[in-house]
């Protein structure tokens, strides 16, 4: 069912900022979604890596009720126990020593480009203020974050961009002796580019590029607002890749729905903010605190992380085999439960037929189709997920 219209226009009186599916979502439970007509539907979106626990999870959704009946909000001028167990949680398994709590990726990443102008600004000098990211890169829709985002479609209609940044080729071993200009001071970039495609780093080029920012003294960040929270396997996905950041950017999956966003820096890092030099009103409310804090009690306390390394594995080898049978899929790749199918055709007529038998998958750009499912996903739905598409790829698509 689509938006009501406006009695005085005869239009939606939402903004038609979104190209949205014929699709109205009212109930949700585990990877399971269910729309105004009572359809179910296998939701592989995760809310675009968002419900990383499933629908609703339990544990959280407890938590919540709890904290609905005592406090809702106040303002950060006071402690909030939640926000502090919260940061301690997170810097505890990362490689972090303190947490700015905001409301979603594109202000966490908002709070990092901050970050680190003050920080240069304070360490290296004025003239440092260049912030190197990546082609292809998504960084958010705020118009610094996407100044920082490489994609020109993004940017599009929004004219003069912010100064200070710079793009970078990805996975370009040689472009890395471009990095250094007399004004950069740090590098912020996806370990896996998800809106960009789905494209790995590859792991040389992340670990010269991190001696490169150790050796001139870059402030080295990672935007794990989509690869955070158990999405690749590992608890963040710089993990797996044998370096420490100062900045880890963080949202979607740390809140199971709730909206929250963070960065997590190290100490050298952490200098670049005082107090007065950032905020936020609802950043890390009791509510948002909780959630936070309830989700990642579950990452501590079970086998999640396995769960999608493992699945993960068994996914993409579902996939592969897919490939093999068809001559639409150019190739399969991803990290965990993070996988594309890059297409030779458009990646929405996958998306849209999957959508037809019940299936929630994203695209990816153009032609990659993106899939992320719940972490506490099962081997009897990705069976299901992957006999859906194997029908689609066998009997739907042209040759």
């Amino acid at each position: 069912m689509l938006a009501s219209s406006s009695p005085s226009t005869g239009m939606s009186p939402l903004m038609p900022t979104y190209s949205r599916f014929p699709l109205t979502i009212v109930k949700g439970k585990g990877s399971y979604v269910w729309d105004d007509q009572g359809t179910q539907y296998l939701d592989y979106t995760s809310g675009i890596a968002t419900c990383n626990l499933g629908h609703v999870p339990e544990p959280v959704k407890l938590k919540l009720e709890e904290q609905l009946e005592t406090l809702w909000h106040c303002s950060n001028l006071y402690h909030i126990p939640n926000q502090e167990k919260l940061a301690s949680l997170l810097v505890e398994h990362s490689c972090g020593d303190q947490v700015f709590f905001c409301n979603s990726g594109a202000e966490a990443n908002e709070a990092a480009i901050k970050l680190a102008r003050s920080y240069a600004q304070k360490e290296l000098g004025k003239e440092r203020f260049e912030i190197v990211t990546f082609k292809q890169s998504f960084h958010g829709r705020t118009l610094a974050t996407l100044s920082a985002t490489g994609q020109e479609k993004i940017q599009q209609g929004f004219s003069p961009l912010v100064p200070g940044f710079r793009y970078l080729p990805f996975n370009d071993l040689e472009a890395l002796e471009s990095l250094v200009s007399e004004h950069t001071c740090a590098v912020l970039l996806e370990l896996v580019q998800g809106e960009g495609g789905v494209i790995p780093a590859e792991p040389e080029w992340v670990k010269q590029l991190a001696q490169l920012c150790e050796e001139h003294g870059l402030l080295l960040m990672i935007d794990e607002i989509q690869t955070g929270m158990g999405r690749t396997g590992t608890l963040f996905a710089y993990q797996q890749f044998g370096i420490e950041p100062d900045v880890i950017s963080l949202a979607k999956g740390l809140g199971s729905g709730f909206p929250i966003g963070a960065i997590v820096a190290n100490q050298k890092a952490a200098k670049g903010f005082q107090p007065g030099s950032h905020g936020s009103t609802f950043g890390g409310n009791p509510l948002a605190a909780t959630a936070g804090l309830a989700t990642m009690e579950q990452f501590v306390a079970t086998n999640l992380l396995d769960n999608a390394k493992e699945l993960g594995a068994y996914l993409q080898a579902k996939l592969v085999k897919i490939k093999n049978l068809s001559n639409q899929i150019e190739e399969v790749r991803g990290f965990g439960l993070l996988q594309g199918i890059v297409m030779k055709q458009k990646a929405s007529k996958v998306v849209e037929a999957a959508r037809k038998q019940n299936l929630l998958l994203l695209t990816a750009g153009p032609d990659v189709v993106r899939i992320l499912p719940p972490l506490t996903t099962t081997i009897a739905e990705i069976d299901q997920c992957s006999q859906i598409l194997e029908t689609i790829f066998k009997y739907s698509l042209e040759d």
